[in-house]
């Protein structure tokens, strides 16, 4: 969850009132907030000793989806009104006294459709700043894009001083090398390529140079003299730079998804409203799109639900009214009405504030935390059930109990690797259709989901090299593989894989342990020319790069007949005459080749086992499964 940290004098100024650290941590839970740290006593012993120290914090953690808790304005508003002081605040828009036609525009032209087609503006009037609440302002900005705009690549906020441009403004697409401007902070002009090498080596603003590095046009927004407000998302321009002196504010926002981009406006927009001379207003904008239609912007209309309470009642326990229901939703910055007519629902008016809020469920949350999830009354369920263990769970346990009965010690590497581990280090290739990738992974250990066990338990192996030998480790966990069948596009697979170190390879030793899982599993061993056999396992030697030359084998399976009547027996029968079999390959074990072992840095043979524990599971209603 976002941490968010705040001047502890200021927020008990704004909510007229001076909390304990246990008070205030109180509020914060009652709230649905954790405090996470008061730097009070941090701050008090720097004085003592002399050294410099900022005011005293509160460092407080809020919910993902709610947006706005992430500054010492929504913190604020949201606690005064859950606490009854004050009344949740009416968002305005008020437009120029020449009405729409004297509103400010924005041209979208159509060449943005090929990097950031989306856009959006807002503007502030006869705003007053101080240095705290210009701070929160550009703190919010920042948290924004770390959160939902997601390091700026679905949505961009640019902040201008609207009385250092000339209006009408467009927003364009154009060659890097046509665009020329003195960025943020620098008083020399660069052309948008230059900006690509300038920045490599300022860690705050490369993390976004991918974003557009590539693409043959940059996004750009023009004021009518041609000068440059933003190139979105990586840097404003120094002209329309603000400072605590600006009054007016021009608020640019460009995204590639709609829902955040209306998201991200009404949030900037409406927590510094508050600084405006008319509080909580805001002049929009008109956006012409490219398709010659208009929009105002930002749109910060209520959304409207229908809640019951009735609804709340039976999710929380308690006997409510809807009058009673509709009281605890205004302590949650909401504004209920009662329908007229019924004495069960209740019209709920969302502000643009809370978008976190989708279905009745998030009305009825929002009224058990007004009430208090600690007062709520304790009763024991009117019905009892009994839950079961998946079937390849069970199936799982089954094998980690026999295996660690036998001396072997279950390890849990991460389901994530890098590329090399999980191919190129085992002499495997990758065909592109088995592993699942992971798009911009943060380091290059996590690259891929892994789709064998066993680069995990060499990793192991190799972190615990001073351990006496033998060293013998299994795991059973899920593998993941691309399967174009499915919705999701991806299956999990349920395996087992154990690895023997020592300063023999030890090849009989896991063989022995597969035979031992087969023997728990009921599976009878049988000869792969044994064609009489209904069902069992045998395993048959095969050339596999990841293993020593002539000392790898496969495993197969034979399932059983899936109706085991007369006609099935006699079909077994004719299939047995004709060597016919739907024998299956499960898994594969052998000595590990030397160049695998040197990849990983183990000095010492091992041999390797895995096999899929899939094909044994039992069958299992489909509710009680995890089956598509």
């Amino acid at each position: 969850m976002p941490t968010v940290a705040v001047d502890k004098a200021e927020l008990y100024d704004r909510l007229g009132q001076v909390f304990t650290t246990d008070e205030f941590d109180r509020l914060c839970f009652e709230y649905g907030l954790e405090l996470d740290e008061d730097t009070t006593e941090e701050v008090e012993e720097a004085i003592k000793k002399g050294l410099p120290a900022e005011r005293p914090q509160l460092k407080i953690e809020v919910p993902a989806n709610r947006y706005d808790l992430l500054c010492i304005e929504g913190i604020s508003r949201a606690l005064s009104v859950f606490l009854q002081k004050t009344d949740a605040p009416k968002y305005r828009l008020v437009y120029p006294k020449g009405g729409e036609a004297e509103l400010l525009t924005t041209t979208i032209d159509p060449s943005t459709a090929a990097i950031r087609p989306l856009f959006a503006c807002a503007i502030l009037r006869n705003v007053k700043f101080t240095e705290r609440s210009y701070n929160s302002f550009m703190d919010l900005q920042d948290k924004l894009h770390q959160n939902i705009c997601r390091r700026r690549q679905l949505v961009a906020i640019g902040t201008h001083d609207l009385d250092t441009l000339a209006p009408p403004f467009r927003y364009e697409a154009k060659a890097p090398n046509t665009i020329k401007f003195a960025p943020l902070g620098k008083p020399q002009e660069y052309t948008a390529e230059e900006l690509m090498t300038v920045y490599e080596s300022e860690k705050h603003i490369a993390r976004y140079l991918h974003i557009i590095r590539d693409s043959p046009v940059y996004p750009i927004i023009y004021d009518s003299q041609d000068r440059v407000l933003s190139m979105p998302p990586i840097i404003n321009s120094e002209h329309s730079k603000i400072t605590l002196n600006t009054k007016n504010i021009f608020i640019d926002v460009t995204a590639t998804d709609q829902t955040k981009l209306d998201i991200v406006v009404n949030m900037v927009a409406t927590m510094f409203s508050e600084y405006c001379e008319d509080p909580f207003t805001i002049e929009p904008v008109k956006v012409i799109l490219p398709n010659g239609q208009t929009k105002i912007t930002p749109d910060i209309s209520e959304r409207q639900m229908l809640g019951h309470a009735s609804y709340v009642n039976s999710c929380t326990g308690l006997s409510l009214s809807a009058e009673e229901v509709a009281t605890l939703l205004k302590r949650m910055s909401l504004n209920p009405t009662l329908k007229e007519g019924s004495t069960d629902e209740i019209l709920v008016n969302i502000p643009a504030t809370r978008p976190d809020i989708f279905h009745e469920c998030d009305i009825m949350e929002d009224a058990a935390i007004a009430y208090g999830f600690n007062n709520l009354p304790d009763k024991f369920p009117a019905t009892s059930t009994v839950a079961q263990p998946l079937a390849i769970s069970k199936l799982s346990d089954v094998i980690r109990l026999e295996w660690a009965l036998a001396g072997w010690v279950e390890v849990l590497p991460l389901i994530l690797c890098s590329h090399e581990e999980n191919f190129e280090w085992l002499n495997h290739e990758d065909d592109g259709k088995t592993a699942v990738k992971i798009a911009n992974p943060k380091t290059l250990e996590f690259q891929v989901v892994r789709t064998t066990l066993i680069p995990g338990l060499l990793k192991t192996i190799r972190e615990n090299r001073s351990h006496a030998l033998p060293i013998k480790i299994f795991e059973t966990s899920d593998i993941v593989f691309k399967d174009t069948t499915r919705e999701r596009q991806a299956r999990n697979e349920r395996h087992a894989a154990g690895v023997w170190c020592n300063k023999t390879a030890g090849f009989e030793i896991v063989h022995g342990m597969l035979d031992r899982a087969m023997k728990m599993l009921e599976i009878p061993r049988i000869s792969s020319q044994d064609h009489d056999a209904p069902t069992g396992y045998y395993i048959k030697e095969t050339t596999d790069d990841m293993y020593f030359p002539g000392r790898a084998a496969n495993i197969y399976y034979r399932p059983p007949p899936n109706h085991p009547g007369r006609l099935a027996k006699l079909k077994s029968k004719v299939q047995a005459a004709l060597h016919v079999h739907h024998d299956t390959q499960i898994g594969t074990l052998g000595i590990l080749h030397p160049t695998v072992l040197e990849k990983f840095e183990i000095n010492f043979p091992c041999s390797a086992l895995e096999f899929s524990l899939e094909p044994f599971k039992k069958q299992m209603q489909k509710v009680w499964s995890n089956e598509d």
